[in-house]
């Protein structure tokens, strides 16, 4: 099932992600969520740094990231039983992705996420309960790269943030979005 949100702020997100995750125990069906944040930074439950800008505390893995209007943001409350291959999926999905929109983005597994070069331009953090995922993937289509370049990617020295139309690819969200449902319909049975 589908759901999308437009743009809305992040902890309303995170309350209406956890009634899908419920829903999701009890329907038994896979549930993709669509949105948009307003401009926040975010730090997963494992990290441990203190940053120049304020954050909010998520309980998905990983390290800082920023959410702006511009990035599409993919929420999944999956059936899950076997988490690692649910997450090859996904990274299967937004490889795909990538090569049907030319742009050469490459997984990284030690610092999870898809990079060009030194350049981030999609995220991803989950976690699971109950055999069931939470929280995703997102991906700069067209941010405010000023705003994401405050904070090192994932806390990564080196690496700095990139957007679908930075490196020359301009699609819309619309667009895009149906090309994430196609990829990931390819690889789970249904959404």
């Amino acid at each position: 099932m589908i759901h999308d949100w437009g743009l809305i702020e992040y902890s309303s997100a995170m309350q209406k992600m956890q009634d899908i995750h419920k829903l999701a125990s009890s329907d038994g069906a896979n549930h993709l969520i669509f949105c948009e944040h307003y401009d926040i930074f975010t730090v997963g439950y494992d990290d441990k740094q203190i940053w120049q800008v304020p954050t909010v505390r998520s309980d998905r893995g990983g390290s800082i990231t920023c959410h702006s209007p511009g990035q599409i943001i993919c929420y999944f409350c999956f059936q899950a039983p076997q988490p690692a291959i649910f997450y090859r999926k996904v990274i299967r999905a937004y490889s795909n992705l990538f090569k049907r929109l030319e742009i050469e983005a490459i997984y990284d597994i030690e610092n999870p996420g898809f990079y060009i070069s030194n350049r981030k331009i999609l995220s991803l953090g989950f976690r699971y309960r109950g055999g069931i995922s939470m929280h995703g993937v997102s991906l700069n289509v067209d941010v405010d790269l000023e705003l994401h370049s405050q904070i090192n990617p994932c806390g990564l020295e080196g690496i700095i943030p990139t957007s679908c139309k930075a490196e020359g690819c301009n699609i819309d969200i619309e667009d895009i979005k149906e090309l994430i449902i196609y990829e990931l319909r390819r690889e789970f049975d249904e959404i």
